[in-house]
């Protein structure tokens, strides 16, 4: 492995600021735009975890400076010893929002080593220094983690785990105060000197298993063991002659190709009188993720597959709407990698389980799976649940002209749409990311799906949506519930790089020396 000892030219925006400085630090230090994606990944689960955790899943797609993408699948599995009827017996017909059966086999270190693996110039311990750092020190808790302390107190502060970090005498940290986690450093310190192979096979494995199994978990050392993330080719479709490219099921890419195909075949000012219009295509996407997505490796549909299929008849409930969910963020690199990367605990703060021994949060993916047998995306020992997650990049041949990621639960491929459809039109990363931005919500089982909006979303498409059927709930500018973007455009003479106002980030451009 080579280290370089020169700035490499690049850019990334990520959703914490701290974050995206780990990032520019790693471009600084002359690594690429994986170097500076793993250092802002790490430092994420330290700044942001109400988003992000070690305990998380993670999805990434990669071109390499070849010209060559590849989809990075680190979503978790469940454990080998659980079974449909235990579930249906212990939950009835479907599992909890949060808990000890919503945590699956985490993915996202496994998935950290192979982007390793695969690209980076950097040693894997120089990874973990700001994240190590900021754990042990400290930093100033950011708005959006303050916010959703106290939103999830009522169960959330009764973990014992998260008790003394986040509620210290009884109260959510406030924004600003010191977060400080010390026994997350330690695990830190740990696996930036065993490499993945810690977190799965070694003491840190050991402390975090024993400590889920003391709860009820089925998860074991030996699924742990077994576990591996995976490359696989890509989804891909074309809009206006560029390729948009995107991340296969298990994850939600397909809606946002089912999107763009609609606005091809005839939706006119799709963000302006056409909103209605876009509003239903996103709807039926929706229904189509609830009633068909499900783990390929396990029988689930192809992405192909779920772009052709027809619009249901009639709407499929949803599960309930996540809050908090996930981190996607933008790295690119002169040398030609670029990489949209998404790391997530799915709901804030996951399954509101933080394990003692290690300061590890876990995601609370589990309680995507359905319990209905004849359902596509039925439990299974070792499936994988259908996620929101995906990652997307735009080209103009074989080059990279953007590079978007967002969070935002189900409404990812709506948001990557409406960056998408903005800067075509000439908007700015800027611009794109700070627009005023509307959501289709999932069908709850009764009444018409709602379309959430920000208060200064145009008129026309305000009336637009309202004239198609959805009724719609006004909420102020910036809102938090309508995702972080993050995006970068490659421009003739460099960049543009942008972070979304709705979250805690940056976005930083590094200059190569001349």
């Amino acid at each position: 492995m080579v280290e370089h000892t020169h700035a490499t030219g690049g850019a990334i925006s990520t959703s914490h600021h701290l974050a995206t400085e780990a990032g520019a630090a790693a471009l600084r230090a002359g690594g690429n735009a994986i170097d500076a994606a793993l250092a802002a990944a790490a430092t994420l689960c330290v700044v942001y975890p109400n988003n992000v955790a070690l305990g998380g899943d993670l999805v990434a797609l990669v071109r390499s400076p070849e010209g060559e993408i590849r989809f990075l699948n680190a979503t978790g599995a469940a454990p080998a010893g659980q079974t449909l009827e235990a579930l249906r017996e212990k939950h009835g017909d479907a599992l909890p929002l949060r808990g000890i059966d919503t945590v699956t086999v985490p993915g996202g270190i496994c998935g950290w080593n192979s982007l390793h693996e695969y690209g980076a110039t950097r040693p894997w311990a120089a990874h973990f220094e700001h994240a190590i750092r900021h754990a042990e020190q400290g930093i100033a808790n950011s708005k959006s983690v303050a916010a959703a302390l106290i939103e999830d107190q009522a169960t959330f502060a009764q973990d014992p785990g998260a008790r003394d970090v986040f509620y210290p005498g009884g109260e959510p940290l406030a924004e600003g105060a010191p977060l400080v986690q010390p026994a997350l450093a330690r695990t830190l310190r740990r696996i930036a000197a065993g490499g993945s192979a810690e977190f799965y096979e070694g003491e840190t494995a050991d402390r975090w298993i024993a400590g889920l199994q003391a709860l009820g978990s089925k998860i074991t050392k030996q699924d742990a063991i077994d576990y591996q993330g995976y490359w696989a080719d890509p989804l891909e479709g074309e809009f206006e002659g560029y390729r948009v490219v995107t991340g296969p099921p298990n994850t939600s890419g397909f809606m946002l190709l089912r999107a763009l195909e609609a606005v091809a075949t005839g939706i006119e000012d799709p963000l302006g009188t056409g909103a209605g219009e876009l509003a239903l295509a996103f709807h039926h996407a929706n229904s189509l993720r609830a009633s068909h997505l499900a783990d390929p490796r396990h029988g689930g549909a192809t992405g192909q597959e779920l772009v052709k299929l027809p619009a249901p008849e009639w709407p499929v409930p949803a599960a309930a709407k996540a809050s908090g969910d996930t981190v996607g963020f933008a790295a690119i690199s002169d040398d030609g990698w670029a990489v949209s990367f998404i790391n997530s605990v799915y709901w804030s703060f996951g399954a509101h389980i933080v394990e003692p021994e290690t300061g590890i949060l876990f995601q609370n993916r589990g309680t995507s799976f359905a319990l209905d047998p004849a359902s596509p995306n039925a439990f299974a020992p070792g499936k994988r649940p259908r996620h929101t997650l995906m990652p997307v990049l735009i080209l103009r041949g074989d080059e990279i002209a953007w590079v978007p990621a967002t969070m935002g639960g189900a409404a990812q491929p709506q948001i990557h749409a409406q960056l998408l459809l903005r800067s075509l039109a000439g908007a700015t990363p800027h611009e794109a990311t700070h627009a005023p931005r509307w959501m289709v919500e999932e069908w709850p089982g009764n009444g018409p799906a709602t379309v959430m909006a920000e208060a200064d979303v145009p008129v026309e498409a305000q009336r637009a949506i309202a004239a198609a059927g959805f009724p719609l709930t006004v909420v102020p500018p910036v809102t938090e519930d309508l995702g972080h973007s993050n995006l970068i455009r490659v421009t003739p003479t460099g960049y543009e790089a942008a972070s979304d106002p709705r979250s805690d980030g940056s976005a930083v451009i590094v200059q190569a020396p001349s």
